[in-house]
């Protein structure tokens, strides 16, 4: 192996937190020495061979090592674990293992979280909730068990540059709405409603896959806690500070997915986040790409009340939201339906005006 191959893999075992920086920099001279990464690992960083060859066997930890389970590939990836398909040896079923990365592990207050998540999440029921299946520990790598979910993340989708027309964008909206209006009479908010955490299943199902920054409305928050979530879709409230999530924080964030699920971008972007919560406080809803494409007046209606910058303008409940939605969805069919007849009578007084001629 060449040395630039040896640094390569010994940057991944420091990102993968498998090395401290320090411990890692005590070793790039031996290696544009031209000693081998191995060698050196064993000599000079203390680290048995069984260790080592496990490092290069997993990709520094990418891949994990957990009995009873077989490895079938990575299916997501996120700041603090990744997801991964399995086949599960004992009953032959495949599930998800969300797996804490070795550098989140060694942080009590990110590992409780992890553990805090996996438990709430096997204590919900409902159809739009990817299931949770229990949360474990195989030495020093914790894992939660949950369904598999075979489809794409909306923001998949949307990263193709497949932005969603009106009807299938609300139908979603719809669903991932039950599904939070679900978690709020388990006195739940989501506080990270976002296209990365819907997924649409291949049988066109809407899964609600993450509740990472989940917690109880309401609760008491210090300024930093309420800014949790991802920032371009935090609610206006949240991105001033010291305000507690609510059900309207989580029906902001889901305004900002519809909007993104028609136009194709975010609302309000930007490449410094402190800018993007100053738009969010400040800045007016503005866009021509939802005139441009001639969408109607009601979903107009629905992202703006969704998006209001006053909390007490938005929705106050998930019954109202899904009511109006569905009330729309239903006016759409019955219209089809009417144009449609429409053309079924035309068609069938075509023919009989011309056998009288």
């Amino acid at each position: 192996m060449s040395s630039n191959e040896d640094l390569q893999f010994l940057a991944l075992l420091v990102h993968r937190g498998q090395l401290d920086r320090s411990e890692a920099e005590l070793l790039v001279p031996h290696l544009k020495a031209g000693e081998a990464l191995d060698d050196v690992l064993e000599t000079v960083a203390g680290k048995d061979g069984a260790w080592i060859r496990k490092m290069r066997r997993t990709q520094a930890g990418e891949i994990p090592e957990i009995p009873g389970y077989e490895v079938l590939g990575r299916v997501g990836h996120g700041g603090t674990a990744d997801v991964f398909r399995v086949r599960d040896n004992k009953t032959g079923s495949t599930i998800a293992l969300k797996v804490l990365n070795p550098q989140c592990t060694r942080e009590e207050g990110t590992r409780k979280a992890f553990i805090a998540e996996a438990k709430l999440l096997s204590s919900l029921s409902h159809p739009g909730l990817v299931s949770g299946l229990g949360v474990a520990r195989s030495g020093s790598t914790f894992f939660t068990r949950m369904e598999f979910v075979d489809g794409a993340t909306l923001l998949e989708i949307l990263d193709r540059g497949q932005a969603l027309e009106e009807e299938p964008a609300l139908r979603i909206i719809l669903e991932a709405s039950e599904v939070l209006r679900y978690l709020h009479a388990q006195g739940v908010i989501h506080r990270d409603v976002k296209p990365g955490n819907i997924m649409l299943t291949n049988d066109g199902r809407v899964k609600l896959i993450d509740l990472g920054f989940a917690g109880e409305e309401d609760c008491s928050d210090s300024p930093a806690d309420s800014a949790k979530g991802t920032v371009a879709y935090l609610s206006p409230e949240q991105a001033r500070g010291g305000a507690a999530a609510d059900l309207r924080s989580d029906i902001y964030s889901l305004g900002v997915t519809l909007f993104q699920l028609v136009v194709g971008r975010l609302p309000f972007d930007s490449s410094d986040d402190r800018e993007i919560l100053r738009m969010q406080v400040m800045d007016s809803l503005s866009s021509p790409e939802l005139k441009g494409r001639k969408l109607s007046p009601y979903l107009h209606y629905f992202i703006e009340k969704m998006m209001a910058k006053d909390k007490g303008d938005r929705y106050q409940s998930w019954e109202d939201l899904t009511k109006d939605i569905q009330g729309q969805l239903k006016g759409r069919e019955d219209l089809n339906y009417r144009q449609d007849a429409g053309v079924r009578s035309v068609r069938k007084r075509g023919p009989s005006s011309g056998r009288r001629s």
